[in-house]
């Protein structure tokens, strides 16, 4: 579509016209008109995310296993608060192959939602997959949320946003001793999880080393390599084979 077309729209749409209204003024389709109204949406959310023009959250959400890997004696109410309400893992050590999800969600305009989400591979590569982020309305955004946690057996966490931070930063952080780098498209989502304090931490690491466990889309022998390098023969551990665990979407 033609940067003169796609103002057009943006002009209409600030006079409220619907997507129908605006197709038919313009004599294109109302899926091309949708479809421009998402990508502009999505590309100012990115603009104000870039200036730090933080929208207010909405919800965070974690898969249940991340919140087991949150301190038990920590002085930080947030988390005794949470700690109370989960009950303890039946095995603390499997937590789905290391793997966690988290989810964060703000405000946007026109009553909808701006999401991202955040993989987490706690036990090796840290930010191991991440969606930029996308405005949807809210029965989108509950269905997206259904699919992104469908893999993991407990139904998600609603946390607050400093747990979050943490869970992300903390795993990041970990992953980068190793000479891990996070996902390629963390940094457009980065700046929709705001600042850290690095009060919050979640432990990383299986068994006081790292473990990593291969799946069908790494680099196993450059993992390894990296592994070695940055960690030495003997410290840490390898298990072969994963089934998917990313979007799928």
């Amino acid at each position: 579509m033609a940067e003169t077309q796609q103002q057009e729209i943006r002009e209409l749409r600030a006079l409220n016209l619907t997507p129908k209204q605006i197709a038919r003024k313009l004599g294109i389709k109302v899926s091309e008109v949708n479809a421009a109204i998402q990508n502009q949406a999505q590309q100012t959310t990115l603009d104000r995310l870039e200036k730090g023009e933080l929208d207010p959250v909405y919800q965070c959400l974690a898969s249940e296993n991340l919140l087991q890997l949150l301190p038990k004696n920590s002085s930080e109410n947030i988390i005794k608060n949470l700690l109370t309400k989960i009950i303890p893992a039946k095995n603390n050590d499997e937590i789905e192959r290391g793997l966690g999800l988290v989810v964060i969600s703000r405000e946007a305009r026109y009553n909808q939602i701006t999401v991202c989400s955040y993989l987490l591979d706690v036990w090796c590569l840290g930010v191991k997959d991440a969606t930029p982020p996308r405005t949807l309305d809210r029965r989108e955004f509950k269905d997206f949320v259904e699919v992104l946690f469908e893999p993991f057996p407990e139904k998600p966490q609603q946390i607050p946003l400093e747990v979050a931070a943490g869970m992300i930063f903390s795993a990041c952080e970990y992953a980068e001793s190793l000479g891990f780098q996070p996902h390629k498209d963390f940094s457009k989502s980065r700046s929709h999880v705001g600042n850290w304090d690095g009060k919050i931490r979640i432990e990383c690491g299986r068994n006081g080393k790292p473990c990593f466990v291969s799946g069908p889309y790494d680099n196993s022998k450059k993992i390894l390599e990296t592994l070695k390098k940055s960690k030495g023969e003997g410290n840490f551990d390898f298990i072969v084979g994963s089934a998917p665990m990313g979007r799928d979407f």
